[in-house]
């Protein structure tokens, strides 16, 4: 599977350990954020994982800030990806099995790195259950 990744200033060591356990099972990283731990515009981070999805480049794409909000609205801008703010696996399942997220956005400061890694495993083997849902993202892209 192909996966973007992108994260601001609040998440190099979740990105790093995100990143290894994906890459332990096969995926293919396209990887957009930062390293450091300097102050950066996470606009800057979140809009290439965006792309990515939006082009259908990766299948999947996690974001990663202090809050996770202002990357998820970053990434929310564009055609046909939702992403989900997500602080517990069971969030995650949700979001996949009921909203057809195809972003998650994970709060740095609000979460450990296993519970990341967790939520992370979680997103990408929930699958969408269609149904009475399909009808609901329909109307989230229909604008």
């Amino acid at each position: 599977m192909k996966i973007s990744i992108g994260n601001d200033h609040a998440g190099p060591e979740y990105k790093k350990a995100i990143v290894e356990f994906l890459q332990s099972k096969g995926h293919e990283i396209f990887n957009h954020g930062t390293d450091t731990f300097e102050s950066v515009d996470y606009p800057d981070f979140g809009h290439p994982v965006a792309y990515d999805v939006e082009s259908k480049k990766a299948h999947f794409g996690i974001v990663i800030c202090g809050s996770g909000n202002g990357i998820a609205m970053t990434v929310n801008k564009h055609n046909g990806v939702r992403a989900a703010l997500c602080w517990t696996k069971e969030i995650a399942e949700l979001a996949r099995q009921h909203n057809d997220a195809n972003v998650i956005s994970i709060p740095a400061r609000f979460t450990s790195i296993p519970q990341a890694v967790e939520m992370v495993n979680t997103f990408l083997n929930t699958a969408f259950e269609g149904g009475r849902h399909a009808n609901r993202v329909d109307k989230i892209n229909c604008i």
